[in-house]
């Protein structure tokens, strides 16, 4: 109704405050003050970016049962370890899953059953970390296991010479 008398008048300043509303409307529709994110970031430390998405319930009820471990390889120098070997063994299957670091020395598992210990190694040029055991009672989703190296004692290297073969 307010606009139907507005265009009856016709006059200067009706016109030109039916043309400022008009502009106010278009402008308003056309640009968003916020626009959404997108692929917004966060550090996620040694699990991922930190990015969430939705999820499914039946993604949600894997997730309910699964958990990561993740850490760094060191030297005795406490150096990061580039190119070391880390195997995880599954010890209800057996499976073993391996790793190799980068020059960061991290190394990362994905997707592990909350029911089952596993066993962490790592081995690198002539040297060997102590196995580490990730337990069914450790209750983190997300466990940080970091191993440091020391040369290989000659036990060690006779039973790798035994697996090569």
């Amino acid at each position: 109704m307010m606009l139907d008398l507005l265009l009856r008048r016709r006059t200067a300043l009706t016109t030109a405050v039916l043309f400022g509303v008009a502009a106010g409307l278009a402008i308003g529709q056309q640009s968003d003050p916020k626009p959404p994110p997108t692929g917004t970031r966060r550090d996620g430390g040694l699990f991922g970016n930190g990015t969430s998405q939705k999820k499914g319930a039946k993604e949600r009820e894997e997730d309910a049962n699964s958990r990561a471990v993740a850490g760094v390889i060191r030297n005795e120098a406490d150096e990061l370890v580039e190119g070391a070997v880390v195997q995880l063994k599954d010890t209800k299957s057996l499976k073993v899953r391996s790793y190799i670091t980068k020059a960061d020395g991290v190394y990362k598992f994905f997707g592990l059953s909350a029911n089952a210990d596993y066993e962490i190694r790592a081995d690198a040029k002539g040297m060997t970390g102590d196995k580490r055991t990730l337990s069914i009672f450790d209750g983190r989703k997300q466990a940080v296991i970091n191993l440091k190296l020391a040369p290989a004692k000659k036990d060690d290297k006779e039973v790798q010479e035994a697996a090569a073969k």
